[in-house]
């Protein structure tokens, strides 16, 4: 049976916190978390360069037990927190 709205939601919210927090603590340390929001720009914005985001799709796997395929590592999936949890919320419901 398929998740509720507000599972749904609920799940987005965690898998955003999840992300966000690893952003700030290996991208970002010392800036203030309200400057990262779930559309700030990551790889277009620079603050993921090809390092950063093969970091971040092994924190992705190893965090939600998901795997990315090379041809979904890019700013399309990975560019902001909103588009991540996306991908990740796929991968976990097609799980």
């Amino acid at each position: 049976m398929g998740s509720t709205i507000q599972e749904t939601e609920s799940a987005m919210e965690e898998i955003k916190g999840k992300v966000k927090k690893f952003i700030l603590d290996e991208f970002l340390p010392g800036e203030s978390p309200d400057e990262l929001n779930d559309q700030t720009p990551l790889i277009t914005g620079g603050v993921l360069d090809s390092i950063g985001t093969l970091k971040l799709v092994s924190f992705l796997e190893d965090t939600f037990n998901i795997q990315i395929k090379a041809h979904e590592a890019d700013f399309g999936n990975l560019n902001t927190i909103s588009d991540i949890a996306n991908l990740v919320h796929t991968k976990l419901d097609a799980g």
